[in-house]
Parts: structure tokens; C-alpha cells; sequence
């Protein structure tokens, strides 16, 4: 869960200090000892997801997930070169049209 730059001990270390918590209270509202908070916010060990999220809820925070769409391959062919493919066969039959209507409007007699 803690990537290369630490961001679970960080979130971890920052969410218990904003709650005002020294680690000996934020492990006992967390239900685990001061030596595993302090192991996790010296990235000794990393926690699950279900922890970190615990530990949050413990602290008084949670954490917000948005979910985005991501381009991806259908049938073995990526999305993006689907799109640029259809862009390219548009270009390829420009619209053309003159500024006035050549036709007479509807309801004109």
C-alpha cells in the first residue's frame, strides 16, 4: 500500500497529529500498541488497506476514493487507436456546406 515516496506513513503521521493524538492514545483508540503506529509512520512496515482505513476512522478521518474511466483495450485493440482512427477517416470527408440555404424553408410559399 505505501508507495516509494511513503504516502500511507505520511497520511498516517499527519492525519494523527492534526487529530491531536500522541501515539500511545491513537493506539488505543485504534485497538493496536504504540509500537505498530510508530512502525507504519517509519514506513518499518506497511499497513493493508483495511488498516489504514481503520487507523483513519480511529483518528477521525476517512479517506475519499474517486474512481475515474481510463482508456483501455476491447478485442485486443486500444481504445485510443480506435478513436484516432475514426478521427482520421473523418477528415477525410469534410463537411461542406454553403452559408445560405439553396432549398425553399418549410411553410414558405
Amino acid at each position: 500500500m505505501d508507495g516509494p515516496d511513503g504516502g500511507a506513513a505520511r497520511i498516517l503521521a499527519s492525519a494523527r497529529q492534526r487529530a491531536g493524538l500522541s501515539l500511545r492514545a491513537a493506539a488505543e483508540r485504534a485497538g493496536t500498541s504504540h509500537a505498530t503506529l510508530v512502525a507504519y509512520e517509519k514506513r518499518r512496515k506497511t499497513p493493508t488497506v483495511t488498516t489504514f482505513l481503520r487507523l483513519l476512522k480511529a483518528y477521525g478521518y476517512a479517506a475519499d476514493i474517486e474512481l475515474s474511466p481510463r482508456i483501455r483495450s476491447q478485442d485486443g485493440y486500444p481504445r485510443g487507436d480506435e478513436l484516432q482512427d475514426v478521427l482520421e477517416l473523418a477528415a477525410q470527408f469534410p463537411a461542406r456546406h454553403t452559408k445560405t440555404l439553396r432549398y425553399p424553408k418549410f411553410g414558405a410559399t
